[in-house]
């Protein structure tokens, strides 16, 4: 919340892509962070289109058949069908739901992505696949990810880089392998422990 500029910290700063977090509630600072939250947020009255191209009408900056385009290509960006286009949220799998989400999160080519939970609610095939998709678009488009998860797997299959909050602060921001080696209880219940062995 405090990346999103929602929240104020405490104390000290906390800068996003270089300038104040504060400054992402300005008037289109936010087109720089594109957001998937956990259980997608689509608007259930908006097919799925119109759910990716919301960010594009919003913003005001493109004609109506550019929006259409843009909002197609995001679709096909992460694995979707053109057919898809038509159906409500309410047709969508659980796996379609975050697909479109996170299309609707890119349409606005963010250099920043934030990723509240990503694969809560998948089965672990559409767990893996999400975060395969997700592995490739990070790639593919230069994004800077940041993701919020307590599931070892995506963050073991996503992660670079880990800070782990504990004891309202954070602990250790460390490569994973860095991680694992500090010696603080927290981590080494979370990640050696019972949750860790699955």
């Amino acid at each position: 919340r405090t990346m999103l500029g929602l929240n104020v910290p405490a104390r000290g700063s906390v800068s996003v892509l270089g300038r104040p977090a504060a400054e992402l509630t300005r008037p289109g600072a936010a087109a720089r962070v594109g957001m998937l939250f956990q259980q997608g947020a689509l608007f259930s009255a908006f097919d799925v289109l119109e759910n990716i191209a919301f960010p594009l009408r919003e913003s005001r900056a493109l004609p109506d058949a550019l929006v259409r385009e843009a909002a197609l290509l995001k679709l096909q960006m992460v694995g979707l069908k053109p057919d898809d286009a038509r159906k409500m949220p309410s047709e969508l799998s659980g796996g379609m739901i975050k697909r479109v989400a996170l299309a609707r999160a890119l349409a606005m080519d963010p250099p920043l992505l934030m990723l509240d939970e990503p694969t809560a609610g998948l089965d672990p095939n559409a767990s893996d696949a999400f975060c395969a998709l997700l592995r490739s678009l990070h790639q593919e488009l230069g994004l800077t990810v940041v993701m919020v998860t307590h599931d070892l797997d995506t963050l073991f299959e996503l992660s670079d880089r880990v800070a782990v909050l504990a004891d309202q602060h954070v602990i250790v921001t460390a490569p994973v392998p860095e991680v694992l080696a500090f010696k603080h209880p927290f981590i080494e219940h979370f990640f050696l422990g019972e949750r860790g062995q699955r």
